[in-house]
C-alpha cells in the first residue's frame, strides 16, 4: 500500500514539474504581454534576389595605363649599369602595385638571339631579355605591340617576342602570324569585370606607314575588320568593357591628327569604352566623345628622349571600373591623370604640384581626376 501512494505522489509531481515548464516557456517566447506569436515567413525567390543585391558590394577594378616603354638603347644601358632589370620602374612600385592590373604600349623587341644593343644613333631596337622582368613584377598583364618598332628585328623577332610575352604570362595585343590573329582583343578578367583590349598602329614598319603586311593591325581597316562594330566580340567573350589602343600621330605635336581623331571617334561609334594613344612622344590633348573619353597620346613612359622638356614628360591614367551583378557591363568609377617626369634618361616619377599643373594645363586641364566630376 505505500508502495502504490509512493507511486501516485511521484506521478503528481512529474505532472506538476511539466505544467511550470510549460510556464516558463511560454514567458519566454511570448514575453510579458497577450499578444499572440509572429514568426518569419520564408522570402519568396524574387524578396530574396532582391535583398541579396541590395546587400551585395559591387565588383571593382583598377588598372594603369601608361604610353611608350622602350626597354632598350639607353635604358638598356642604365639597367646593364646598374645591374638592375627593375630599375626603370623602381620610382612608381607603389603606383604600380596599387592597382589589379597594368598596361602601356611596348615599343620595343626583345631579343631573340644576341642580347647586345646600340645606346644611341639608332632607330632600330632590341631590348635584352632579361629587361622583361620590370613588366612582370609590376603587374603589367597586358601590352600592345602594333607600332612602328614591331619589325626592328625581323619578322622572327616579332615572333619570339610574342614568345617570350607568352612564357611571362604577360598578354599581348595588336600583331599576330595573320591578320584575324593580328586583329584579336585579349581579356584581362580580376574581380568578375572582364576588360578586352584592342591594339592598332598607323604603320607596320618605321616608314611612316607605308608598308602593309597581315601582322599588324591597321587604324584604316578598322571599319572592313569590324563591320559590326565590337559587339560580336564583346558578346563572344563576354566582355564589360572595352578598352581600344592606338599608336598613331604626328611626333612632337600637342593636338592629334585627322587620322588619330577620325579613327578614335569611329572606334567608339562601333562600341569602344574608352580609347587611349600614344607614338607622338608628347602627351596630347583630351577629347570626351559621346560621354566617353579618347587620351590621343600619354606621351613618353619609359624612354629615352630627355632633349626637350615635352620628352621628358608623360601621362599615366589611373582607371577604376565598377560592376553590379544586375548589370551586363562595367561603368566607369574612377579616372585620374597622374603627370610623370622621366629622370636619368630612363626612370619615371611622379610629377610634383608644379610640374603636375604645368602639364594639365599644356594639355588644357585644370583637375587630375576626370572620374567622379571634381
Amino acid at each position: 500500500m505505500k508502495k502504490i501512494f509512493i507511486l501516485i505522489g511521484g506521478i503528481i509531481l512529474i505532472g506538476f514539474g511539466i505544467l511550470l515548464f510549460r510556464n516558463e516557456q511560454n514567458k519566454l517566447t511570448s514575453g510579458t504581454t497577450d499578444k499572440p506569436m509572429t514568426f518569419l515567413q520564408p522570402q519568396g525567390k524574387e524578396e530574396a534576389e532582391s535583398a541579396k543585391d541590395e546587400t551585395k558590394e559591387p565588383q571593382k577594378v583598377t588598372f594603369l595605363a601608361g604610353g611608350d616603354i622602350s626597354l632598350s638603347r639607353n635604358i638598356a644601358y642604365r639597367i646593364d649599369k646598374a645591374n638592375d632589370p627593375l630599375l626603370p620602374f623602381r620610382l612608381l612600385e607603389d603606383v604600380f602595385l596599387s592597382t589589379d592590373f597594368n598596361f602601356a604600349n611596348l615599343e620595343t623587341p626583345f631579343s631573340r638571339d644576341s642580347d647586345e644593343y646600340v645606346i644611341k644613333d639608332t632607330l632600330v631596337f632590341n631590348a635584352p631579355k632579361r629587361n622583361v622582368e620590370g613588366l612582370q613584377k609590376y603587374n603589367f598583364q597586358i601590352v600592345n605591340l602594333a607600332n612602328n618598332h614591331t619589325f626592328d628585328q625581323g619578322y622572327e623577332g616579332l615572333v619570339f617576342t610574342k614568345e617570350w610575352l607568352d612564357q611571362k604570362n604577360i598578354k599581348h595585343v595588336g600583331t599576330g602570324s595573320n591578320a584575324e590573329e593580328a586583329y584579336r582583343p585579349e581579356v584581362v578578367e580580376i574581380n568578375g569585370i572582364r576588360t578586352a583590349f584592342f591594339g592598332f598602329s598607323y604603320a607596320t614598319l618605321n616608314d611612316g606607314g607605308i608598308a602593309r603586311n597581315e601582322n599588324v593591325a591597321r587604324m584604316e581597316e578598322l571599319e572592313k575588320m569590324f563591320p559590326n562594330g565590337f559587339s560580336p566580340w564583346k558578346e563572344k567573350l563576354d566582355a564589360d568593357y572595352v578598352v581600344v589602343t592606338m599608336h598613331a600621330g604626328k611626333e612632337y605635336t600637342r593636338t592629334p591628327d585627322e587620322l588619330q581623331t577620325s579613327f578614335s571617334r569611329k572606334a567608339i561609334d562601333l562600341g569602344a569604352d574608352m580609347v587611349i594613344g600614344a607614338h607622338p612622344h608628347w602627351v596630347q590633348t583630351i577629347e570626351e566623345y559621346k560621354g566617353k573619353y579618347i587620351f590621343y597620346s600619354l606621351g613618353n613612359f619609359i624612354f629615352d628622349q630627355d632633349w626637350s622638356q615635352e620628352t621628358g614628360e608623360g601621362m599615366l591614367l589611373k582607371v577604376g571600373l565598377e560592376k553590379n551583378d544586375a548589370d551586363d557591363t562595367a561603368t566607369l568609377s574612377r579616372l585620374e591623370l597622374m603627370p610623370i617626369v622621366i629622370t636619368n634618361n630612363s626612370t619615371p616619377r611622379l610629377a610634383n604640384e608644379e610640374e603636375k599643373r604645368k602639364i594639365l594645363t599644356d594639355i588644357g586641364q585644370t583637375e587630375a581626376l576626370l572620374v567622379p566630376k571634381k
